[in-house]
């Protein structure tokens, strides 16, 4: 590690609580449980109340905001966790705070300018009356962003699980409420829940942190601090933020094509289909990515990063894999069972993401590695190649005509390019990737067995509910399995049930 590396990095604060790294995402995932599972009870309700093509324009409107909001700090919130002091960390909170108010301004006169070109563009007509939605939820999605991370540096998770849990009920709620109102509901309700739910969760962890942080942040303020901020983190929106906007550009791309290429009806299928995959699939992996983030901060000063990585990543692939496989051989089913006949095809796009929403899981918490040991520009280079592939992807199967065919060669394509940045953040964190590779393969025997008892159960044609039980019953009994034989998850609930103390 070279010697500004070392400057950059957080060292911990002498009275600082020593939380194990579990400890801390357990917490964090208590939250995000309860919210989770909120989404998922109601993802039966909201099917009933709206269409496939009221998903597919709610989907087109998170995908323009995420795009938006990967920037609306200019990366600066990304900084607040690397100053030893926190009154410098408070002045780059506010430099936050300031950058995604400039961004939002800057949002306005784009949106309302450009209002018909964008509608032509996405072959979607319905967007057009939600489209002044846009700036209000950049800001709030900004703020939160920032106080994101300055919840992550204080350690205080608890703060965070309650802000999501805020925001799941906000959101369900009001999709509920409006779908039930509607006369015939509509994409509004969809669209007005999320940023019901994006408010209270701003809301929400924006008080909690005045409480408690007020006197700090009043006092540490600087209009001069801010633009030395500012100067000293100029690498984040020079260069990272493109990076960023690269990713997310790229994770919306099959909702922005689909349309232009299909129907929004289709795009209601895909955006159903993955964010029922990706619900489990962030239960814990965003959870993880959280706290990971904050502790290898400090691994890379302490030389441990590579041990941190190693058992990071072995517990993403027990978490995750077993489900995932079960997924690829029953997606459909469970979508037919859970949603009605008229989400089939949703199942069955879950089916072809599947295993790469694995490598995403896996490999998403460990990719802010690069950050850390401030290799900037591996982030640029490969998110421009993560774009480049899934547009062609994509615009391939639009051309040919095949909704099905964009999809599999967009989840062929993000396994491989996934796969390779998983495979340079081992490197970059000294694991060697044998050892990445026996852990896989470890699980991978595990899991054939219940493949192979599933496969034969749906060649003979079994009933659809009774191979969904089935499928459940196994995934509960590999976590059971888990839990009663792995060390490294014993000890994991050891730390937890008996935290450290100051």
């Amino acid at each position: 590690m070279d010697e500004k590396t070392a400057e950059s990095v957080e060292k911990p604060p002498k009275n600082e609580k020593k939380a194990s790294f579990a400890s801390d995402v357990l917490t964090l995932a208590g939250g995000t449980t309860i919210a989770q599972i909120l989404a998922i009870l109601a993802a039966p309700v909201l099917t009933r109340l709206y269409g496939p093509e009221d998903f597919g324009v709610w989907a087109l409107y998170i995908s323009i905001t995420s795009i938006i909001s990967v920037i609306s700090c200019l990366r600066y919130d990304y900084s607040i966790m690397l100053p030893e002091s926190d009154k410098e960390a408070v002045n780059l909170l506010g430099l936050s705070v300031l950058a995604a108010l400039a961004v939002t301004g800057l949002t306005v006169p784009v949106i309302w300018y450009f209002k018909a070109q964008i509608v032509d563009l996405l072959n979607a007509p319905q967007i057009e009356g939600y489209l002044w939605l846009v700036p209000p939820f950049v800001f709030v999605n900004g703020i939160f962003l920032a106080l994101n991370h300055w919840n992550s540096r204080t350690k205080l998770f608890k703060r965070l699980s309650f802000s999501r849990i805020s925001s799941s009920v906000s959101t369900t709620a009001t999709q509920i409420a409006l779908g039930l109102a509607g006369r015939p509901p509509t994409s509004a309700g969809l669209i007005g829940g999320s940023l019901a739910g994006q408010s209270a969760a701003t809301f929400v962890l924006g008080g909690q942190i005045w409480r408690d942080d007020r006197n700090l942040i009043k006092k540490s303020l600087s209009w001069k601090k801010i633009y030395e901020g500012a100067v000293r983190h100029r690498n984040l929106p020079l260069i990272d933020s493109w990076s960023a906007l690269m990713n997310s550009i790229s994770w919306q791309l099959p909702a922005f094509l689909l349309s232009a290429f299909f129907t929004p009806a289709v795009v209601g299928f895909y955006s159903l289909g993955f964010r029922l995959l990706q619900l489990p699939m962030s239960f814990i992996g965003s959870s993880i990515s959280q706290v990971f983030y904050q502790r290898a901060s400090r691994a890379v000063s302490d030389g441990t990063l590579s041990t941190l990585v190693e058992s990071v990543f072995r517990m993403l692939v027990i978490i995750g894999m077993f489900p995932i496989l079960i997924l690829t051989i029953v997606g459909g089913d469970v979508f037919t069972v859970i949603f009605g006949k008229a989400w089939t095809e949703a199942g069955v796009y879950a089916q072809f993401l599947s295993l790469w929403a694995f490598i995403w899981f896996i490999s998403s918490p460990l990719s802010t590695i690069y950050l850390v040991v401030e290799e900037h520009h591996f982030g640029f280079s490969y998110n421009f190649f993560n774009l480049t592939t899934r547009f062609l992807s994509l615009t391939i199967g639009g051309i040919l005509g095949s909704a099905r065919l964009a999809l599999i060669l967009f989840s062929a394509s993000g396994i491989i390019v996934y796969g390779y940045m998983c495979l340079k953040m081992m490197y970059y964190s000294g694991v060697k990737t044998s050892k990445a590779l026996k852990i896989v393969f470890s699980n991978l025997v595990l899991f054939i067995p219940a493949g192979a008892f599933l496969a034969a159960l749906k060649i003979a044609e079994i009933n659809q509910t009774v191979l969904v039980i089935v499928s459940g019953l196994i995934i509960c009994i590999y976590y059971l399995y888990i839990l009663k034989s792995d060390k490294q998850v014993k000890e994991i609930i050891s730390e937890f049930k008996s935290p450290e103390k100051t």
